[in-house]
């Protein structure tokens, strides 16, 4: 057998698993579950095409013809696949940097929260696996950690509201956004769905929720201009959370080159603003930002961004 086969043999994802039957979820429409499962579907097909083939240049060719509003997710399926190629191989360790670092630079964001899927798979320590990584984006796969765990153990992190033990510090607070950001796909768009599960979480988690939530709903669609002011409204203090989290989603959208009608209108009535003016207040927020202080960057830079929507 080809050793790239055996390992989507012994690796690979069925694409049933992203199904909502499967995992459980519900949706607010017919239209937000098909969006939300193609979303699924996409990132198994980049992740298990990144299995087959992980030279960085070859494999972005083949990504490269998925149409260009899901193209992000099948980036991110590719860097968890390999993340866990690299920690299972015992001497070629660098596919995840030389695809970060080359032909996946341009979904940096979404890169590094594939990486945190493989995290989540491998049940790794995440301080460790921190150390590794860009010290601004490595918060990107704590987030990317968080939604797997949503996204697949809902039951568990969500219903019963368990946070891994093994997770310390800001790590913690990293990973509620990926939940929050995991309850767009779990309640299929469902505003009043989701806004009522984060209420069932302790108060001091749920501005981090708010603010996952913000970028699940803008990056991946699913509702319509009525459902986005509602979700607003019920947003109350939560408003600059809300917003930090869409703008984090234009910048992605942005450097990626791939624009959405969807991304548009949530920046729109989230942020108030064009999708260039919300990716443009993130970049001014990385001027001068301290790394060596005892906060971690990426909180600052979060904290600068939600102050400017206040």
């Amino acid at each position: 057998m080809n050793p790239y086969s055996f390992r989507k043999r012994l690796f690979g994802i069925s694409p049933e698993e992203t199904t909502f039957s499967k995992r459980g979820f519900h949706a607010v429409s017919a239209e937000a579950r098909e969006r939300l499962e193609n979303i699924g579907e996409t990132f198994v097909y980049g992740y298990h095409a990144a299995l087959l083939d992980d030279n960085p240049e070859s494999l972005s060719q083949q990504l490269d013809t998925l149409p260009n509003e899901r193209r992000g997710f099948a980036y991110e399926g590719a860097a968890m696949a390999m993340t866990l190629l690299d920690f299972l191989s015992p001497f070629n360790r660098n596919r995840f940097k030389r695809f970060a670092q080359g032909t996946g630079a341009h979904h940096i964001y979404m890169v590094h929260v594939g990486a945190g899927w493989a995290w989540a798979r491998l049940h790794r320590n995440v301080n460790k696996a921190l150390t590794a990584l860009d010290p601004l984006f490595r918060w990107l796969a704590v987030d990317g950690y968080g939604f797997h765990e949503g996204y697949f153990h809902w039951q568990k992190t969500i219903t019963q509201a368990i946070v891994p033990r093994h997770l310390s510090g800001y790590a913690r607070h990293v990973f509620d956004q990926g939940i929050g950001r995991s309850l767009w796909f779990i309640k299929g768009a469902d505003i009043e769905a989701i806004v009522n599960t984060i209420n069932n979480f302790p108060a001091e988690r749920q501005a981090d929720l708010w603010s996952g939530l913000g970028l699940g709903a803008t990056y991946a669609g699913g509702a319509d201009e009525t459902a986005l002011t509602h979700l607003v409204k019920l947003s109350n203090d939560f408003r600059p959370q809300l917003a930090q989290g869409s703008a984090f989603a234009a910048k992605a959208r942005t450097h990626a080159g791939n624009p959405t009608h969807h991304t548009a209108q949530a920046c729109q009535i989230f942020c108030n603003s064009e999708v260039k003016t919300a990716a443009q207040v993130t970049d001014d927020a990385l001027i001068d930002l301290p790394y060596d202080g005892p906060e971690p960057a990426y909180e600052i830079w979060r904290q600068r961004i939600q102050n400017h929507y206040r």
